[in-house]
């Protein structure tokens, strides 16, 4: 697999899983519907640094991004946001992705990345906190999850 620096042609390859995973609402606070311009414009942002992981055959299979949490004197903390197509989950496609940004964010200066609301249910949780995440907080009964009801949302920090 190849991780690399998104472009705007690589966004109606991003779009259709974008829209599954979010469209499922069960693992990001997203309104599930959120139309194509507006997550466009929320995943795709100038403010952004957008990446994209191609399996062997060259197909984006997974999107990540990677900017400020805070500004003014906060800059220097990050925030990411990371989506792996669900068809070609559980080939290790998130932890690469997530192992990029993570030295992308230190390669530009972040001191830290911060994850303001995963829902606790996500399975991304181990993933996070295996590379070293922590959970400072949790939201109790602050997502409405379709299958699980309300559970909580996790801060979560990592120092780079």
């Amino acid at each position: 697999m190849q991780i690399r620096e998104a472009t705007a042609d690589d966004w109606p390859v991003i779009w259709p899983f974008w829209h599954r995973v979010v469209a499922a609402g069960e693992t990001y606070t997203w309104d599930p519907d959120t139309t194509e311009e507006a997550a466009r414009a929320l995943w795709m942002a100038p403010a952004k640094r957008v990446y994209v992981v191609e399996d062997e055959t060259g197909t984006v299979v997974g999107s990540g991004y990677l900017t400020p949490n805070y500004g003014g004197p906060a800059a220097h903390i990050a925030n990411a946001g990371f989506i792996v197509d669900p068809d070609h989950g559980g080939r290790g496609i998130g932890r690469a992705l997530a192992t990029h940004v993570l030295a992308e964010a230190a390669a530009h200066g972040f001191r830290g990345m911060v994850f303001n609301a995963v829902v606790e249910t996500n399975p991304a949780v181990r993933l996070w906190t295996s590379l070293g995440f922590t959970v400072l907080a949790t939201v109790p009964d602050a997502f409405e999850h379709p299958k699980d009801g309300l559970v909580g949302l996790h801060i979560m920090h990592k120092a780079l």
